[in-house]
């Protein structure tokens, strides 16, 4: 097929929003699961209004051109990998956002940091609570395209629980407004829903109405090291059985020292696990939470364990999890999965992947949401080691195969991108995936909207 001419969209376009220098184009080739199948965009358009994103999506359709949404390129199963002859379609200059503090809600473009639209909300004493450990450098429609969760899911829940409207321009230029901002509707078909997590293959979100809460109140945080994986798993259990900690994150040994290496915080680094939980109830109760967790850990066999209300102290052991994927990374490149399984099998899932770590010879990191089961086992290779990558890319799969065999996820927050998709269907089976395909068709009948993700 002949390459389409692109003067139509430039003549549309302020100047500068199609990019056609292959030098610049090569930096949005891939996102941070560098993928090596990622194709060459034909050109890279970064609009700034709703009606900018129309006029491409226009062209595009026009054209049978496929359009890869992105944001910060911070995707970790491919999400936003380019395709040959394809839109890159960046929505890094859609930046702007609005503060209600009546209403208690945000009107953001998708552009912005998961951290600014925080920022923003603090001004008014209110607060933003999805918080992905990339929410410094992760864009907010990055957030919505995966339905990212973060450190404080396992009691604020996940980015969905967040969005109130959207602004969504579809695989054929038409704008749709869905929801808005009221905490009760029912009208119509739970559309907005329906986008989110949706991965950029049915619209792209121009605009979005987030609801705040009050701020954060402070909260009490306990550290716990354990000389077992299993022991430090089935506390959680324990503990989310009587209480909603606001923070419950699992560190195995590997994570622990890659993060020493790194921060050098005195971290234990004989420890087989760590526990970083945290409790923010108001009214006392916070320190009454974390006495019992404390308690719990106790019970459950810690080596030690730490208790602290300085604020400063409890963010700086919530630091060092966050910095747990960087620091890995440090030690070569990455497979990085998303797994999740129902939480009385966390302890399952996570013994099985150190037994496949073992067998198939490889350093394989594991850190978790360990309140609602969400683990992100990190595969550590040499890519430049083809019998080594070979042996990474087989663990990858498995831990996938071992998710499902437990009745859970092969992605709870991160997506399914294009790393994912061979996955998918033993997961959700024959009659979703066919549900899914004729969704697809009908809001994107010529499948130009991120092709090869997910479905």
């Amino acid at each position: 097929m002949p390459t389409p001419p692109l003067d139509a969209l430039i003549a549309e376009l302020p100047d500068g929003a199609v990019v056609t220098d292959p030098d610049i184009i090569a930096g949005y080739r891939q996102d941070r699961a560098a993928d090596p199948d990622a194709g060459m965009p034909l050109a890279v358009v970064r609009p700034q209004t709703t009606e900018q994103v129309q006029a491409t999506l226009r062209w595009a359709s026009a054209h049978r051109v496929p359009v890869v949404p992105r944001g910060a390129g911070t995707s970790l199963s491919g999400g936003s990998t380019a395709v040959d002859g394809g839109i890159t379609l960046s929505t890094e200059r859609m930046r702007e956002i609005t503060v209600d503090p009546v209403t208690r809600t945000a009107v953001a473009q998708p552009g912005l940091f998961n951290a600014e639209v925080k920022a923003e909300a603090a001004k008014h004493g209110l607060w933003y609570p999805p918080d992905p450990s990339s929410f410094q450098i992760c864009t907010i429609g990055g957030n919505i395209a995966t339905n990212a969760g973060g450190l404080c899911c396992v009691k604020y829940g996940v980015t969905t629980d967040y969005v109130l409207g959207l602004q969504v321009v579809l695989a054929d230029g038409t704008a749709v407004r869905l929801g808005g901002p009221r905490l009760k509707d029912v009208a119509g078909l739970p559309l907005t829903k329906l986008f989110v997590g949706s991965e950029g293959t049915l619209g792209v979100v121009t605009e979005v109405t987030l609801r705040l809460v009050p701020a954060q109140p402070p909260a009490a945080t306990v550290v716990a090291t354990f000389d077992s994986v299993r022991a430090a798993c089935d506390s959680v259990v324990t503990i989310t059985g009587k209480i909603r900690p606001s923070l419950m994150e699992f560190m195995d040994r590997a994570s622990i020292n890659a993060v020493e290496d790194q921060l050098r915080m005195g971290l234990d680094r004989s420890a087989a696990a760590m526990m970083v939980a945290a409790s923010d109830e108001r009214g006392g109760s916070g320190t009454a939470d974390a006495e019992f967790m404390a308690e719990a850990f106790t019970r459950h066999g810690a080596t030690e364990v730490f208790c602290t209300s300085d604020p400063d102290e409890g963010e700086a052991f919530a630091a060092a999890r966050r910095f747990a994927i960087p620091a890995v990374e440090a030690k070569g490149s990455l497979l990085l999965e998303d797994v999740g399984v129902p939480l009385p099998l966390l302890a399952d899932l996570v013994a099985g992947v150190e037994d496949l770590a073992r067998r198939r010879d490889l350093m394989i990191a594991v850190i978790a949401h360990a309140g609602d089961g969400n683990t992100h086992p990190l595969i550590v290779f040499d890519p430049d080691d083809a019998e080594m990558a070979a042996r990474a890319q087989r663990a990858f799969g498995e831990i996938m195969d071992l998710a499902i065999s437990l009745g859970g996820t092969i992605t709870g927050e991160h997506g399914v991108g294009r790393l994912k998709r061979p996955w998918l269907a033993a997961q959700i089976g024959p009659e979703a995936m066919e549900l899914n395909r004729r969704i697809k068709a009908a809001l994107d009948p010529d499948g130009i909207l991120n092709p090869g993700v997910a479905y």
